[in-house]
């Protein structure tokens, strides 16, 4: 069984067991969480797709830990122009490991 979530602007296809980072949640680790954005369902040969959520669909996710991306390394630059900056960025993330897909 697959399901697709939106959590933090993006979408992701998960299944049971699958662990996948997402921006940073609120939530500490080792806390379930559910998360009801489930725009789509498939149960073997049975898809459903919702409109634009799946009613009474669910996922049951835990916390595994919290952490930051690798650096990011902006630079800009202007030739002849004596204008040189730079700058690095990490960005925030929750890993979390999917338990349980509930479909209603």
């Amino acid at each position: 069984m697959h399901a697709v979530i939106k959590t933090g602007g993006k979408q992701y296809k998960v299944s049971v067991g699958d662990t996948l980072k997402v921006e940073k949640l609120t939530a500490k680790e080792g806390e379930t969480i559910k998360i009801d954005h489930v725009l789509a369902l498939v149960d073997g040969e049975n898809t459903t797709i919702g409109a634009p959520l799946v009613k009474g669909a669910n996922v049951d996710v835990s916390v595994v830990a919290h952490g930051k991306h690798d650096k990011v390394k902006i630079f800009k630059m202007k030739r002849r122009k004596h204008y040189k900056k730079s700058q690095g960025h990490r960005q925030n993330y929750t890993e979390l490991k999917i338990e349980k897909i509930n479909a209603k």
